[in-house]
C-alpha cells in the first residue's frame, strides 16, 4: 500500500488576517461566494467586503441554513448556479465548513476555509460529515481533495468563546494517541493510503503542543489577545490536528464520541468535549501507562475539559444504556475497529467505566 499525505494548498494564520482575503483569493475566482452563519455574517461581512472594493470581484453572501445536510447543500448548489459563482469560502464552525467543501466538490469550484472558531480539525481536511435534520450523522463524504487556502485570523478566534477554543483541544487530544494506534496496526488512512514519517510526527507535535502551551491559550482568550501559546494552539487545534488526523487515521475515541450520540442528550456537549473522554478510554482500552493516562487527566482538567461521566451530563446512565453505546462505538466499519486487535461491545463498556473511575479517582485525590 503506497504512502500518501494529503494538505489544502495553503495554509495562512495571522491577526487580522481576514481583512487581506483579497491579497490570499483573489487569483481563485471573480465571483465569490461567502457562506456563513447569520451572526457570522453580520460581524465579518463589512471586512470583506472593505478587501474587495474596487477590484471588479463580485461577493455574494448567503447564510447558512444550520445543518450541513444534504438538502443545504442542493439548496445553495442552485444559489450558485443562480449568481454564477465560481469561488467558494465557508465561514465559520465545523458545520459550516463541511458545508462549503461539499458545494465546492459538487459545483467542482476552488474553496476557502476561513474558520471563525479553533473548535476542530474540520478547516483543512477533504472529509464532510453528513447530518440529518434531526442533529444526526448520515453519512460520511470524501472529497478527495483538501481546501485550496485555509485562512485563519487570530484575532476572531480570540474573540471566540473559550469553550470552543478548549473543545478543539479535546478533539486535537485524540490525533497522537489514535495515530499512534493506527501508524502500529499499519492502517489505511483517509487520504487513502498509509501514514508517511512527517504525518506521524505531525501527530507528536500537536500533542507535545498541546501539552506545554493548552492552559496559556485559553487564560488568552478568557482575556480576549492573542498570545504566542495562542497561535500554537490555534495551529495545533486546526493545522497539526488535521493534517494528523487525516493522514494517520483515527480509532477508538471518535468511535466513543459516535457511540454516545445514540442518547439525545449528548449532543449538548461539544464534539471535542466527547472525543477529549473517548481519548481517556482509547487509552484504557489499550492498556497503555499509566503515567500516560494520569498525564490526559491532568491536562484535561487543567483546561476544563470533561474526563467522567458526569462531566459530560451521563452520569446517571445505566450499565445496560451504556452497553448500548458501547454496541454503537464498536459496531462494524467503525474507527474503533482500527485497534490491532479485536475490540467487542463489551471490551468497550469495561474501558468506559474504567476511564469513568480512573477520572473520579483523580478528581478526589486534588
Amino acid at each position: 500500500m503506497a504512502q500518501v499525505f494529503a494538505s489544502p494548498k495553503k495554509y495562512i494564520q495571522g491577526y487580522e488576517e481576514l481583512s487581506r482575503i483579497k491579497k490570499h483569493i483573489s487569483n481563485l475566482g471573480s465571483c465569490v461566494f461567502v457562506l456563513a452563519s447569520q451572526g457570522r455574517l453580520a460581524d465579518l461581512q463589512e471586512i470583506i467586503q472593505s478587501s474587495f472594493k474596487d477590484t471588479g470581484i463580485l461577493v455574494v453572501f448567503e447564510p447558512f441554513g444550520g445543518e450541513c445536510s444534504k438538502g443545504e447543500v442542493a439548496r445553495l448548489q442552485e444559489l450558485v448556479k443562480t449568481n454564477h459563482c465560481d469561488l467558494i469560502v465557508g465561514m465559520g464552525g465545523g458545520k459550516v465548513i463541511d458545508t462549503a467543501k461539499a458545494l465546492a466538490y459538487y459545483e467542482k469550484l476552488p474553496v476557502v476555509i476561513v474558520p471563525t472558531v479553533a473548535s476542530c480539525d474540520a478547516p483543512t481536511s477533504q472529509v464532510v460529515i453528513y447530518y440529518n435534520e434531526s442533529g444526526n450523522v448520515d453519512d460520511v463524504l470524501l472529497t478527495r481533495r483538501n481546501p485550496d487556502v485555509v485562512l485563519v485570523d487570530t484575532s476572531i478566534i480570540a474573540n471566540s468563546p473559550v469553550r470552543l477554543l478548549v473543545a478543539g483541544m479535546g478533539d486535537a487530544l485524540a490525533t497522537f494517541y489514535e495515530a499512534r494506534t493506527c501508524v502500529e496496526a499499519y492502517r489505511r488512512n483517509l487520504a487513502g493510503g498509509t501514514f508517511t514519517l512527517a504525518s506521524y510526527a505531525l501527530a507528536k507535535l500537536c500533542n507535545e503542543t498541546l501539552l506545554a502551551d493548552g492552559l496559556a491559550a485559553k487564560l488568552a482568550v478568557e482575556n480576549k489577545v492573542v498570545t504566542k501559546a495562542l497561535d500554537n494552539i490555534i495551529e495545533a487545534n486546526i493545522l497539526l490536528s488535521g493534517l494528523g488526523f487525516e493522514n494517520n487515521g483515527v480509532s477508538a475515541a471518535h468511535a466513543i464520541y459516535d457511540g454516545f450520540m445514540i442518547i439525545p442528550e449528548a449532543h449538548n456537549r461539544y464534539h471535542g468535549e466527547w472525543v477529549a473522554f473517548g481519548t481517556l478510554v482509547l487509552l484504557v482500552l489499550e492498556n497503555r501507562p499509566q503515567r500516560e493516562i494520569d498525564e490526559v487527566v491532568g491536562f484535561c482538567a487543567a483546561v476544563g475539559l470533561p474526563t467522567t461521566l458526569q462531566d459530560l451530563g451521563m452520569g446517571e446512565l445505566t450499565r445496560e444504556e451504556l452497553f448500548k453505546v458501547a454496541q454503537a462505538a464498536s459496531a462494524p466499519k467503525k474507527s474503533i475497529h482500527n485497534e490491532p486487535f479485536p475490540v467487542t461491545a463489551d471490551d468497550v463498556l469495561s474501558a468506559i467505566l474504567v476511564a469513568d473511575a480512573i477520572s473520579q479517582n483523580y478528581k478526589k485525590s486534588q
